[in-house]
């Protein structure tokens, strides 16, 4: 990953003042897959701006929570309400629209396109305009809006490049900036970190800790050191239910959550 260029917080298109309330409520939620219960009465809140990582082994539940959010996978029991609204049954596209966004262990980039197209066609995807064939002009809100996003995530020295040049950071970095476009209000990070050098961890953790305050999201992260230092809260989640809730440096100093799953330490 490139070093921070971008601004002490981040200025993005559509940045507004959170709602009341609770941006995410979950009440209930469980998932089988014919015999098999993936999660069990799942309960929790998230505050408009909130930031809360969702830990846990291998097998835990979290992706699969992750999926019962975004709409993937419906929930077999429970409520999803987003802002207030219950979206338990909507689509996914449905929940975009109300901003909701997600990252996702596997890349899923155009790769023979630019850094800057890519983040352009993100946003014009999720704009009212998204299906014109005009093209953009050099001053488009769009294009500028790709442009700021590009910035925010550390990647304006690469705007022009290809995708498929990118060291595999800067692409996870480009991955940032796709869920962030369309003025989000709520983001689902799955693992960022997942196959980053130390350096490029640090620039991940600058890059969360910059997001514009009105933007709440939940993180799911194997590495202890990144998920514990850009969150206020933690919830840990062990055979498919919650097992602790909790401030990071309560969570860390756990004696049952470091027998559980750190061994002692979190290297």
């Amino acid at each position: 990953m490139n070093a921070p260029v971008a601004p002490s917080r981040m200025n993005l298109p559509g940045s507004s003042h959170a709602a009341s309330g609770n941006a995410l409520e979950l009440r209930g939620i469980s998932k089988t897959f014919g015999a098999l219960a993936a999660i069990s009465d799942v309960t929790l809140s998230v505050k408009p701006g909130e930031r809360r990582a969702v830990l846990g082994s291998n097998g835990a539940g979290k992706t699969t929570l992750f999926n019962c959010i975004t709409g993937d996978f419906l929930p077999t029991a429970g409520l999803i309400r987003f802002f207030g609204e219950d979206v338990t049954v909507f689509p996914p596209y449905e929940r975009i629209r109300r901003g909701l966004r997600r990252t996702y262990q596997i890349s899923s980039l155009f790769s023979g396109l630019s850094v800057l197209d890519n983040v352009y066609l993100a946003c014009r995807g999720v704009s009212r305009n998204r299906f014109s064939l005009i093209r953009p002009r050099a001053d488009d809100a769009l294009v500028n809006a790709a442009e700021m996003l590009v910035e925010a995530v550390h990647l304006t020295g690469e705007k022009d490049r290809l995708v498929g040049e990118l060291a595999y950071g800067q692409q996870r970095q480009l991955e940032i900036a796709l869920a962030l476009s369309g003025a989000p209000r709520f983001v689902l990070f799955d693992e960022p970190a997942a196959g980053l050098s130390p350096t490029e961890r640090r620039d991940l953790i600058h890059i969360l800790t910059s997001l514009p305050s009105h933007i709440g999201y939940i993180i799911i992260e194997h590495d202890m050191d990144v998920a514990l230092r850009v969150v206020e809260s933690v919830t840990m989640m062990h055979n498919g239910r919650i097992f602790k809730e909790g401030r990071p440096e309560e969570i860390e100093d756990d004696p049952e959550v470091q027998e559980l799953y750190l061994g002692g330490g979190h290297g």
